[in-house]
């Protein structure tokens, strides 16, 4: 029987979140050669950071599945500086599509995150400031951190995940990946319900 493998790949900016596509854009697939794993949850083309993907289906499905309330965390440079009533707004929840948010956890950070530069800057105002933000989201809408930052009055300009319940990104550099290690495969399974099986193989990293 093949060896369950769950790894954290942080995904460049423009590449799509899966190992195919008709226009022959940028995938997945460019980066991560393992066969039978599968990203447990998206990450839009223009947003960059921590993807996981596995080979067991159970584990994927408990990761992306709303209703275990594994906490996103993100990075979002937003357009101007967001007051006080627009942070709460953001805490408390916007209606999206008819829809209230979950309420979630929001800072203003005082200075910028130490980022690896995106391949195509944002686009740059000498008249409009930036702030950056760190939110904590218990959902995954589409595009739910640009709409939320967007129904607020301030888009977003990047946005990078920087960790998805105890996965943090940590150092890993854009399109690198990493084998988790049993204990953080193990954190999951406890955070989620789903059956401690799951074991990565030996861990180890990569480049390509």
């Amino acid at each position: 029987m093949p060896s369950v493998r769950t790894i954290a790949f942080n995904k460049p900016y423009g590449v799509l979140p899966s190992f195919t596509d008709p226009e022959e854009r940028p995938t997945l697939a460019d980066y991560i050669k393992v066969a039978g794993v599968y990203a447990a949850g998206r990450l839009d083309l223009d947003s960059e950071g921590l993807m996981l993907l596995t080979s067991d289906g159970a584990l994927a499905h408990q990761i992306t599945d709303p209703q275990h309330k594994l906490p996103k965390v993100y990075l979002a440079q937003v357009e101007r500086m967001p007051d006080h009533e627009a942070i709460e707004r953001l805490r408390k929840g916007v209606v999206l599509s008819g829809r209230r948010t979950r309420p979630a956890e929001v800072s203003v950070l005082a200075e910028d995150p130490q980022l690896p530069n995106r391949p195509v800057p944002i686009r740059f105002r000498k008249t409009v400031p930036t702030t950056w933000l760190e939110l904590t989201l218990h959902e995954g809408m589409n595009r739910q951190v640009r709409r939320m930052t967007a129904a607020v009055g301030h888009p977003t300009l990047r946005l990078v995940r920087i960790a998805i319940g105890p996965i943090q990104l940590g150092d890993l550099q854009p399109g690198q990946w990493r084998e988790l290690t049993a204990d953080e495969v193990e954190i999951i399974c406890r955070k989620t319900g789903v059956s401690s099986r799951s074991r990565p193989s030996v861990p180890r990293a990569s480049t390509s």
